[in-house]
């Protein structure tokens, strides 16, 4: 099996996982693999309602990732944690194209989506269409639960704020104790909020990590904000 890296391997409660580059979680033992908060339509979504107008091409771009991630990792299972779309009417308009490149990486496995804040209800893609769900040791729902143990969730599109050559960037990464992970945003157009923001420092236990996405999926000491 063709495998992306180089990811970042970590256990929780037991399920060995591995955090690709992608923002993609793999769990090879059960052949699992999760994103979360695809926010597919969202240039459709933001032209509609007078927003910015984005390339629209951000469908495309986050479901060639996707299409890479499964044929790298050939899970028997793809988790969509919430936020697969950006709202019901993005989802209707989804092109025909983007029906059907979403039919062929379902084809053959298990596809579960998660319900999330922006996603519509039951929706014509087949799949199963789930509040959360329980596998093994693990739980996969869209927001984090405070005191839940091995949980993965998304929501928070987290982002590391660091000083790289004299300039402050912001790069998703997921966030990472021994009770959970927090997945970063798969989709192209997501924002992010700041892994100092309280949402988050008050989910995530002293020493954890946040792993950055991007060429590699690189680990550092959460940041936080300093005390003070």
């Amino acid at each position: 099996m063709n495998t992306p890296g180089p990811a970042h391997p970590f256990t929780l409660c037991g399920a060995r996982l591995r955090a690709l580059p992608s923002g993609a979680l793999h769990w090879p033992e059960a052949g699992v693999l999760a994103v979360a908060d695809l926010h597919l339509g969202k240039a459709e979504r933001m032209a509609r309602r007078g927003g910015a107008l984005l390339p629209p091409y951000e469908t495309q771009d986050t479901l060639l990732r996707l299409q890479t991630d499964i044929e790298a990792t050939a899970p028997a299972r793809v988790i969509c944690l919430g936020d697969s779309f950006d709202d019901a009417a993005a989802a209707e308009a989804l092109p025909e194209a983007a029906v059907l490149w979403l039919a062929r990486l379902m084809a053959g496995r298990l596809w579960d989506w998660i319900a999330g804040n922006h996603d519509p209800g039951p929706l014509a893609l087949g799949g199963s269409h789930r509040g959360e769900l329980a596998l093994g040791p693990l739980m996969f729902r869209h927001i984090a639960v405070p005191g839940a143990t091995g949980e993965v969730s998304g929501h928070y599109h987290p982002k590391a704020r660091l000083a790289l050559g004299g300039a402050r960037v912001a790069r998703p990464c997921f966030l990472i104790d021994a009770a959970r992970v927090i997945l970063p945003a798969y989709g192209t157009y997501t924002g992010g909020l700041a892994t100092e923001a309280a949402a988050l420092s008050g989910l995530m236990a002293e020493g954890a990590v946040a792993v950055l996405t991007g060429a590699r999926a690189q680990p550092l000491p959460m940041p936080r904000r300093r005390a003070g």
